[in-house]
Protein backbone atom coordinates (compact mmCIF):
# COMPACT_ATOMS: atom_id res chain seq x y z
CA UNK A 1 0.00 0.00 0.00
CA UNK A 2 1.32 3.68 -1.19
CA UNK A 3 2.02 6.24 1.69
CA UNK A 4 -0.64 8.69 0.12
CA UNK A 5 -3.61 5.54 0.16
CA UNK A 6 -2.72 5.16 3.79
CA UNK A 7 -3.51 8.64 4.44
CA UNK A 8 -7.32 9.50 4.82
CA UNK A 9 -8.02 12.02 2.44
CA UNK A 10 -9.44 15.55 4.88
CA UNK A 11 -11.46 17.94 3.18
CA UNK A 12 -11.31 21.17 4.71
CA UNK A 13 -14.10 24.16 4.56
CA UNK A 14 -13.06 27.92 4.04
CA UNK A 15 -13.19 28.77 8.05
CA UNK A 16 -11.03 25.96 8.83
CA UNK A 17 -8.34 26.58 5.93
CA UNK A 18 -8.61 30.71 7.15
CA UNK A 19 -7.80 29.57 10.97
CA UNK A 20 -4.81 27.10 9.28
CA UNK A 21 -3.74 29.75 7.56
CA UNK A 22 -4.40 32.98 8.96
CA UNK A 23 -5.24 34.17 5.63
CA UNK A 24 -8.77 35.90 5.06
CA UNK A 25 -11.01 34.87 2.61
CA UNK A 26 -10.60 37.35 0.09
CA UNK A 27 -6.94 36.70 0.05
CA UNK A 28 -7.36 33.15 -0.47
CA UNK A 29 -9.43 33.68 -3.60
CA UNK A 30 -6.54 36.15 -4.49
CA UNK A 31 -3.77 33.11 -4.23
CA UNK A 32 -6.15 30.72 -5.64
CA UNK A 33 -6.56 33.04 -8.42
CA UNK A 34 -2.97 33.52 -9.10
CA UNK A 35 -2.03 29.94 -9.02
CA UNK A 36 -0.10 30.36 -5.79
CA UNK A 37 -2.31 28.55 -3.58
CA UNK A 38 -4.17 25.31 -4.06
CA UNK A 39 -7.73 25.58 -5.68
CA UNK A 40 -10.59 24.26 -3.92
CA UNK A 41 -12.59 21.52 -4.72
CA UNK A 42 -16.54 21.60 -5.44
CA UNK A 43 -18.65 19.79 -2.83
CA UNK A 44 -21.65 20.52 -4.02
CA UNK A 45 -23.56 23.28 -5.66
CA UNK A 46 -22.79 26.45 -3.01
CA UNK A 47 -20.12 24.06 -1.17
CA UNK A 48 -16.16 24.21 -1.99
CA UNK A 49 -13.38 22.40 -0.25
CA UNK A 50 -9.31 22.13 0.00
CA UNK A 51 -7.43 18.83 0.51
CA UNK A 52 -5.71 18.99 4.09
CA UNK A 53 -2.51 17.44 2.34
CA UNK A 54 -2.15 20.51 -0.24
CA UNK A 55 -3.04 23.37 2.39
CA UNK A 56 -0.26 21.95 4.49
CA UNK A 57 2.06 21.40 1.65
CA UNK A 58 1.35 25.20 1.11
CA UNK A 59 1.93 25.83 4.51
CA UNK A 60 5.35 24.39 4.67
CA UNK A 61 6.59 25.76 1.68
CA UNK A 62 5.79 29.42 2.71
CA UNK A 63 7.87 28.09 5.35
CA UNK A 64 10.60 27.19 4.03
CA UNK A 65 10.68 30.07 1.87
CA UNK A 66 10.86 32.34 4.49
CA UNK A 67 13.95 30.39 6.02
CA UNK A 68 15.88 30.88 3.20
CA UNK A 69 15.87 34.24 3.48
Amino acid sequence: MTAQAQTALIILRRKQVEARTGLARSTIYQHVRAGTFPAPISLGAKSVGWLSTEVDAWIEARIGDSRKA
